[in-house]
């Protein structure tokens, strides 16, 4: 994400011609996407990606799980 946000605001610099970035070739203002779409590439075929959501999920549901036993005043499950 970071390097697709690097990548908008290079663009933004060359194209109005702001400081050193005005002079630098198009392949360096552009080589931040390519890093980006290698990321997403590598995120995805390792599982990095659906491994974090899953966490995300997971998270959402132990909390929710807490917040309901709290309500009903039990103890909460202390994490592993």
């Amino acid at each position: 994400m970071y390097a697709l946000l690097l990548g908008i605001i290079l663009i933004l610099l060359k194209y109005l011609e702001v400081g050193p970035v005005a002079g630098w070739s198009w392949w360096w203002v552009l080589s931040p996407f390519a890093v980006a779409v290698a990321w997403w590439a590598w995120a995805d075929a390792t599982g990095y990606t659906k491994r974090k959501a899953m966490e995300k999920m997971d998270q959402r549901k132990q909390d929710r799980i807490d917040k309901h036993k709290q309500a009903l005043g039990m103890k909460a499950r202390r994490p592993r």
